[in-house]
Formats: structure tokens, sequence, C-alpha cells
């Protein structure tokens, strides 16, 4: 069994440990205290358990040069997994702009102690006990659609923490114009997954946006809105490697002229939600294994400006439509926070209904 984890000096020799070594050298390592914290944490942390649970410590950083610091420190950031400690740690300070020689005094410390904390943190919070299935280990959500009961599986975690799911739908504007990838949305978060990097980090093909470009392109619409609901799908990029197969970007974002906000009306997410599962039919049977699972985010409860509850009864308003017409699809919802994930498992006991609503001033 696993020794407890006491405070965050039982955690900082293991954490130097692993930036030493490095993820891909992670394997028969003891690292009973990172060991301890990752079984606390299960529900929440699919995947091989001391990664997983780095990588969800570390996104819960502020975003910005702490955030991009821990990763390449421990090997998080996309393409640095086997890269040597020194390459990473030379990769750290420069995103500080200090000298290596400062940042493994100072800035290193501070970041590993920030991961430390939030591990602790994620080990003290209580969640149901874990449940197996193909997507890996997560909570479920025993509903009934119609009148059968359906199983949800619910995700509490950064979206590119997904793994074994068919299909992610990521939420776009209307003109189909993704966010730069540094940007923290969940379309970012896709789209810097996605892309193809060489070794030493450097995006070489940028697949979400050139297939999106193309799909824009080849229908017309160039510079142009499509209507909110539309839905392009497209490959998935370097997230193939971790079993999922497409995205589907749903146009619910009206960008409010003479800003940088945008309108999102529920109506348009219930929409394209259903827009989704009719692609999903169109779709399935063309890949082998046909694509069977597909995840929501809570579409429009971003920058769209729609809350938590009305984000969550405009998807959910779809979904139920779908399963309870006898759909045998696999429905995952993925969320960052504590307060949606209780959302999301209060569905069987009824939410409230959305209303169209368009911001205005």
């Amino acid at each position: 069994m696993a020794s407890p984890v006491p405070d965050v000096g039982s955690l900082l020799p293991e954490l130097k440990e692993v930036r030493r070594v490095g993820l891909v050298r992670l394997r028969g390592r003891a690292l009973p205290a990172l060991e301890s914290a990752a079984e606390a944490t299960a529900a929440r942390t699919p995947g091989a358990a001391v990664e997983a649970l780095l990588r969800l410590a570390v996104s819960r950083l502020d975003a910005g040069t702490l955030r991009t610091a821990a990763e390449y420190t421990l090997g998080l950031a996309q393409g640095t997994r086997d890269w040597p400690a020194s390459d990473r740690r030379a990769r750290a300070a420069g995103v500080y702009g200090v000298s290596v020689e400062r940042f493994r005094k100072d800035h290193e410390v501070m970041v590993l102690e920030q991961v430390a904390e939030h591990i602790l943190r994620l080990a003290a919070e209580p969640g149901p006990a874990p449940v197996r299935s193909s997507a890996g280990t997560h909570r479920t959500v025993q509903v009934i659609a119609g009148d059968r009961p359906v199983a949800l599986a619910l995700h509490v975690h950064p979206v590119d923490l997904l793994r074994e799911v068919d299909v992610v739908v990521s939420p776009a504007n209307v003109y189909f114009a993704l966010p730069e990838p540094y940007k923290s949305s969940v379309a970012a978060s896709l789209r810097r997954a996605a892309a193809r990097r060489g070794v030493t980090g450097d995006v070489l093909a940028d697949p979400l946006h050139d297939e999106l470009r193309a799909w824009v392109a080849g229908r017309g619409v160039a510079g142009r809105s499509v209507l909110p609901g539309t839905v392009a799908a497209t490959g998935a990029g370097a997230l193939v490697e971790r079993g999922v197969r497409r995205i589907y970007h749903a146009a619910v974002a009206v960008p409010r002229a003479g800003t940088n906000d945008y309108d999102v009306l529920p109506s348009d997410v219930t929409r394209a939600v259903s827009r989704a599962f009719a692609l999903l039919a169109e779709e399935h049977e063309r890949f082998d294994p046909p694509l069977r699972s597909v995840c929501f985010p809570l579409l429009g409860s971003g920058r769209g400006g729609l809350s938590y509850e009305a984000g969550l009864a405009a998807v959910w308003a779809a979904v139920e439509a779908e399963l309870a017409g006898g759909a045998l699809w696999d429905v995952h919802f993925v969320v960052r926070t504590p307060e949606a994930a209780a959302l999301v498992e209060r569905i069987p006991a009824g939410i409230r209904p959305a209303h169209d609503r368009r911001a205005t001033g």
C-alpha cells in the first residue's frame, strides 16, 4: 500500500525525481507519495495514475508563466516527455527570462512547490469511487432518458486530458475562427493538443486550424458567418494518439459588433448538439471501429456568457432527446470546476430550463 501524503515536503523530492528522469522513465520508480495521492484522486485522473495526477495538478496552476514553466519542467508540454532534463530546465528558465542556474536555485523550487500544493488539494477533495470503462476512470451519472436508464460519463479535468473518446465537440464562433493556441479556452486547448510538434517542441503542423479553413473554403463561406448551430467536422491531429478521432466544431458564439465579446443563445447550443449527433450518425460507419462515443463541454459557458446552468440545460435538452429516441451513443461531459460537475451530477433530479437571451450594452 502506498504511504500517506503528509505534506509538501514529502512530495518535493519525488517531483524533483520526475523532473530528473522524465515521464518516459517513470515505470518502476519508487514514488510512494505521488502514488498515494494518485490513488486518492483516481476518480478524477483518467489514464496512467501518476502522470494523470501531475497533469491535473498543473492544469490548476494559474495560466501563464507558472503553468507553462511547470509543463516544461515535468515534461508535460506537448512533445517534451522524452526531452533530457537539461533541455526541459533550459526551456522553463526561458519562460521566466532568467539563467538556467538562477531558475534551478529559485524558480524551479517555487514551481514544484506550487504543483505539490495542488496535488495535496486534489488528494483532499471528496470524490466518488472510480468506475472503469473503455474510456478510462471517471465518474458516472445514472439518468433516465425516455423510459430507459442511461449512464453518462463525467470528466472533471481540462479537455485536453481526455482519452479514448471518439468525438470531442468544441465551441466555435460563427466564422469558425479558432482562438490562438496560447489561450485557455476549450477550443484553444484542443488546437494546442492537436498540433504536430518536432523534437524541440516547435509546431510543425496546425491541423485543426488548417482543416477548418479548408472546410470553410470548400463551402464558399470564407470570411462570412455561418448560421448558429452549424457543426464542422475535422480530424483530431495529434490527439489520435490519445484515442480521440474527430473534433466537431460547433458554431454557437456570435461576435458582438464593436467589442471582443460574444452572444450565445441556448437554443443555438441545443441546435448544435442535435447537429453533432446527426453528424455522428452520418460518420460513424466510415471508421473502423465505428465511432461510438462523444464528449460535450458546457457549450457557451465560457466567453459566451451563459451560466453553467443555462449551458448544461441547453446541451442536455438535445442529449436527452437523442437518448430518449433510442440512440446508443456513449455520451460524455467534460467540465473544469466542481461547481459544474455538481450540476451534471444533479441531472437526474432535474435542471432548470435555459431561456434565450442576448447580452446587451
